[in-house]
């Protein structure tokens, strides 16, 4: 064995474990918090909020992801939402769901970094980082190939994301190495998701790949159809409660279904539940720190119930995400089955 690989297998060696909100109840902390200020409050309250949309009977939820928290151990957390039926739909990055999600259904993990590594020899070792997170890039590759070949076996047309991650599902009941993937759980409960910018993540280099060595006769990812069908889901479902994850496209793709049911003619309320959890500042303008009563003037979001969370989402989400599970209002919940307006 090289020096290179041994030092690269020690730098491999501490996989990230996911967390499990189902073992712990955070509800006492999270009711401590309420009594306390800043940011303790906001997150007591963002609970409370989307333990609200889940106790509206005529509520849907829907879950955005942005940001690498799937690779930093809240992965199970998503997966259990869908799977105990507290999301109905999910708008996220790629990266979240094929470089992160599917990358781990492949039997692949993420690391925690031992130490403080020069990024260049990162580089030299195939290792990818993200913050103190370790990626193998060989295992990366590997990923970007079974996006390859699931393309290469589709009938050559356009495809919404959400078809070709239903794909990505399908396979994955026959394939997957690590089974309870948030892709095959969302495909096992019919749980659409989407993924807006497809593209920029693994499963763009497997589809640049299957483009180029099928000229004129390939498949491809259908922008359009993404924001018709996740407009559709908004027009079907009625009321809605966000809970965000981040920013960035899925923040603002999903927000943007109202406008466009708007424009399509249809009569569509706006997201009367909106959580976001993020620490982008909002003095830049960008779309991604824009505060949730600030959507309010687009026509996008109510601001009877909303709450802005400024904190790094993996310490909040879990205590979010377990004191709602612990709660149960799920127990009582109507699975919505979206995924069923497209078959």
């Amino acid at each position: 064995m090289s020096d290179n690989s041994n030092r690269k297998a020690e730098l491999l060696s501490k996989p990230v474990e996911h967390i499990d909100i189902t073992k712990f109840d955070a509800r006492p902390i999270v009711e401590s918090m309420g009594k306390m200020s800043f940011t303790s409050r906001d997150l007591a309250r963002a609970t409370d909020i989307f333990n609200m949309a889940l106790e509206d009977e005529d509520c849907s939820t829907i879950l955005t992801l942005a940001g690498s928290t799937s690779a930093g151990g809240c992965m199970h957390v998503y997966r259990d939402l869908v799977k105990d039926g507290l999301i109905d739909c999910i708008v996220a990055t790629g990266a979240s769901i094929i470089d992160m999600d599917f990358f781990e259904a492949l039997g692949y993990k993420h690391y925690q970094a031992p130490e403080s590594v020069d990024d260049n020899i990162l580089r030299d070792l195939y290792i990818d980082r993200i913050y103190d997170t370790f990626i193998d890039e060989e295992e990366l590759q590997a990923c970007d190939h079974v996006i390859y070949d699931i393309a290469n076996k589709l009938e050559p047309r356009p495809y919404s994301s959400r078809e070709f991650i239903w794909e990505m599902g399908k396979w994955l009941k026959e394939n997957a190495v690590k089974k309870g993937s948030l892709i095959e759980t969302c495909y096992d409960h019919n749980v659409p998701i989407f993924v807006p910018a497809f593209s920029d993540c693994s499963a763009g280099f497997g589809l640049v790949k299957h483009q180029v060595e099928n000229p004129g006769n390939y498949m491809s990812i259908d922008s359009v159809a993404d924001f018709r069908e996740l407009t559709d889901v908004k027009i079907a479902a009625g009321t809605t409660g966000l809970l965000m994850v981040g920013g960035g496209v899925p923040k603002n793709f999903v927000q943007d279904t109202v406008v466009c049911a708007e424009i399509l003619g249809k009569e569509c309320e706006m997201h009367k539940y909106a959580v976001q959890i993020t620490v982008a500042d909002t003095r830049d303008g960008a779309c991604s720190s824009s505060t949730l009563k600030e959507a309010a003037s687009w026509g996008k979001v109510q601001t009877v119930h909303e709450q802005m969370v400024f904190a790094e989402a993996g310490s909040v989400v879990p205590l979010l995400a377990s004191a709602a599970w612990h709660k149960g209002a799920w127990k009582n919940r109507r699975k919505r089955e979206f995924a069923k307006l497209f078959l």
